[in-house]
């Protein structure tokens, strides 16, 4: 559950609670993130922890590098990150899902 206090919340983050990234990242299916938005960056890692996102590093040469969620909590904000709706078909082999006739 997520509580509203009152008032005008400052800060870098154009997404201002947990709902409104999860539905910018389910609607568009990825959103790029800056290095310096630190605050999207710390709620991404939280939600990435429970299985709602896929955090990837964009490189120097502009390759993605999937970081685990160790690794996005303790991340630093030097890169920008791709977050991403999960791919749960990846998880569950093509038989996994058939029952036996």
């Amino acid at each position: 559950m997520i509580v509203r206090f009152p008032g005008n919340r400052g800060g870098a983050s154009a997404f201002r609670d947990q709902k409104s990234l999860m539905d910018a990242v389910y609607g568009a299916g990825s959103i790029p993130v800056s290095a310096e938005d630190r605050a999207t960056k710390r709620m991404a890692a939280r939600l990435q922890v429970l299985g709602f996102f896929e955090i990837s590093e964009v490189t120097g040469d502009g390759a993605l590098r999937r970081l685990r969620p160790s690794e996005a909590i303790l991340a630093e904000d030097i890169r920008p990150w791709r977050i991403a709706k999960p791919a749960f078909h990846d998880a569950i082999e093509p038989d996994a899902a058939m029952l036996p006739a």
